[in-house]
């Protein structure tokens, strides 16, 4: 089969690999007709991620029809139509009992995290052996664990595109408003408007947001925003003081009650953390985080939901503390919110294809991530589909 290798910094390479078998009695064999891009990718596609090993195949954003059911799976049968969950639970422990499924204590054999969190994480596919070295799913077939919690059966009504982000960012988008609790009436402002911002502006205004804000550098991002999200307000740090322009847009506080942080390690925004990450004093830039905690309302919530790996510098842990404010983050367990979001596309009320800008086969996965990191012909969401014809959508 063809897959999407990792080669090293940038390079990126669609090779002939074995077909993957079932080897464990509650694994499925899905073939792949759609994966997402996503810009957790970039990590992996720029050499910042520990773990990677030349060969490994990449993608966690597929959805397919299962080809071969392990003889303990259930609720999964050969024929199914299903969307897999980039973290992968095992449905058994304390952690996905509780929902918790990105937390699984099963799912990650490695104990290389460990020393940096106290903890391990649960496993993710195709994103490094730091998380369990699953091979993803930018591929023509996959091998799902588990297959009983992390695949997700879809209705015939509703087409790839519209479901296939249900494996990642449309409940990473709802995972921040909810990690934010943002409810009726409540405004936010959103750091990043790339495809997981974008859903995250969608998922506030679902949830009943008043008003909601996207910060971000690119304004070709900002223009599509407004295009796709009539009524969105929007914010270019490269236009002055992005505390003052919230402050401006959100003057009851001053600032929004809610603060969804979707950009991660993409943005160092200063010179100081740019150089401090060169030099190795920090992985991870605190400058966003920051801007955030001067930007929000006085006992307002911050939520997390963009990459971050390792430590930062230079924290406002002292307005963090004399703001009262409350921060939680964390990887999404997709799992938990399937039955809120299915429904919801359903009934027309979500529309995740809204973030798809290019979709191109799985041939040229290439020349999709050197476009995406790039971010030309004004990129913000790739799908690759083995079997596409050439072109762009």
């Amino acid at each position: 089969m063809k897959a999407v290798q990792w080669h090293g910094k940038q390079d990126v390479r669609v090779a002939e690999v074995p077909v993957p078998k079932i080897t464990d009695p509650a694994d499925v064999i899905i073939k792949i007709t759609a994966s997402g891009l996503c810009g957790s990718d970039l990590h992996l596609y720029n050499g910042s991620m520990p773990g990677m090993k030349k060969g490994d195949i990449l993608g966690h954003e597929p959805m397919g029809i299962v080809e071969e059911v392990g003889p303990e799976v259930t609720k999964i049968k050969k024929g199914d139509r299903v969307v897999v969950a980039f973290d992968l639970g095992c449905g058994s422990c304390l952690y996905c009992k509780e929902g918790s499924f990105s937390c699984c204590a099963s799912t990650n054999p490695t104990s290389d995290q460990e020393p940096l969190y106290g903890h391990r994480t649960g496993g993710i596919l195709g994103y490094s052996h730091l998380t369990g070295g699953w091979a993803g799913g930018q591929a023509e077939y996959l091998r799902v664990p588990f297959a009983d919690v992390n695949c997700l059966r879809v209705p015939s009504e509703l087409t790839d595109d519209q479901v296939l982000f249900l494996s990642d960012i449309m409940p990473t988008g709802w995972h921040g408003a909810e990690c934010g609790g943002v409810g009726e009436g409540d405004a936010v402002a959103i750091w990043g408007a790339g495809p997981v911002g974008l859903l995250a502006a969608h998922a506030c205004r679902v949830r009943g947001a008043s008003k909601v804000a996207l910060v971000d550098v690119e304004q070709y991002r900002l223009d599509y925003a407004r295009s796709r999200l009539p009524g969105v307000e929007v914010v270019n740090p490269n236009d002055g003081s992005v505390v003052e322009a919230l402050h401006a847009l959100f003057p009851a506080g001053p600032g929004p009650d809610v603060g969804i942080e979707a950009v991660g390690v993409h943005y160092p925004g200063s010179w100081l953390h740019k150089v401090e990450m060169k030099l190795g004093l920090e992985t991870d830039p605190s400058y966003v985080i920051n801007e955030m905690i001067m930007s929000v309302r006085k006992a307002g919530r911050i939520a997390l939901i963009g990459a971050y790996a390792g430590y930062c510098n230079h924290f406002n842990i002292g307005a963090f503390m004399e703001k009262s404010l409350a921060m939680r983050g964390g990887q999404t367990p997709c799992q938990s919110y399937w039955p809120t979001l299915l429904p919801l596309l359903q009934q027309g009320k979500l529309d995740t294809t809204l973030v798809i800008t290019h979709e191109w086969p799985l041939d040229k996965a290439p020349e999709a991530y050197k476009m995406f990191n790039e971010k030309t012909d004004e990129v913000i969401k790739v799908v690759l589909k083995p079997g596409l014809g050439t072109g762009s959508a």
